[in-house]
């Protein structure tokens, strides 16, 4: 394993930081001792001190000096202000992951010494457990095997491929933000059952679980989504009932607008 040794450090510990270091070390892929991490704020430090056993620091050098792989999960408004504060510290056998939203690898080498090695990630909050949905590009100085590496680390949180920079922002609009798009589909879905009686708890489960079979079935099946419908919708039966309302709301356009809508943002974030 070409991690085999390495220690992985976190600048940023904001609700995304946390959740891939807590999946990370609940996955096993780094021993606790071995995962070192930076931020101003102290609470949240404190939190994974005591909760996951890592190291923590309020100063992002030792967070670089401890680590062989040194992530980036910071806003970026700050990157250029975090960089600007840890690269003389960054040499050729570390390598930096970003996962700021919008922020181009060209932009971030840019401000790194020559020859600093980047891979650029987008993950999700499902990381918390281990159900992240990633995409990594690499720089033009990081190697193949630093590209398995992420995949490799991401991977341990979810699933994680490989993609041109160019369909980042896709990324982003897609799986970025997705999580985001399909709570309020699982509060609806349960409100529905409220409605006709179910009381709120199991109507939640319910549309929960239902949500993350049909998902799993998706991946598992490699059958495509129409294909599934159609295996569910009988001729004048219930749920060809229910596909007739979302058709009639525009469920497709809705949903393909805010992947749309929200790659744009992406886009906008890193000019």
């Amino acid at each position: 394993m070409s991690l085999e040794g390495k220690k992985l450090g976190f600048i940023g510990t904001g609700k995304m930081g946390s959740a891939l270091i807590k999946g990370i070390c609940n996955a096993g892929l780094f021993s606790p001792s071995n995962v070192y991490a930076s931020d101003l704020y102290e609470p949240s430090l404190d939190e994974l001190k005591q909760n996951v056993g890592i190291n923590v620091s309020t100063d992002n050098i030792d967070t670089v000096n401890n680590s062989d792989i040194i992530v980036l999960a910071i806003k970026p408004q700050i990157i250029k202000k975090v960089i600007a504060g840890i690269k003389d510290d960054i040499d050729s056998d570390k390598l930096v992951i970003s996962i700021a939203a919008g922020v181009k690898i060209a932009d971030i080498e840019s401000e790194f010494n020559d020859g600093t090695r980047v891979i650029r990630v987008m993950p999700n909050i499902a990381a918390t457990v281990a159900e992240a949905a990633s995409a990594i590009t690499q720089g033009s100085n990081a190697s193949k095997e630093d590209a398995e590496d992420a995949l490799e680390i991401f991977g341990a949180v979810g699933s994680a491929i490989q993609v041109t920079e160019n369909l980042m922002d896709a990324v982003t609009g897609l799986s970025g933000s997705g999580p985001a798009y399909i709570f309020p589909v699982i509060e609806a879905m349960a409100d529905g059952a409220v409605y006709e009686g179910l009381d709120r708890k199991s109507a939640l489960v319910l549309a929960a679980q239902t949500i993350l079979g049909a998902a799993k079935m998706a991946l598992e099946t490699e059958t495509h989504p129409g294909e599934l419908k159609d295996m569910v919708t009988s001729p004048a039966g219930t749920t060809i009932r229910g596909i007739k309302v979302l058709e009639e709301y525009g469920i497709r356009s809705a949903f393909m607008q805010a992947v749309i809508e929200s790659s744009k943002r992406s886009k906008e974030l890193g000019k």
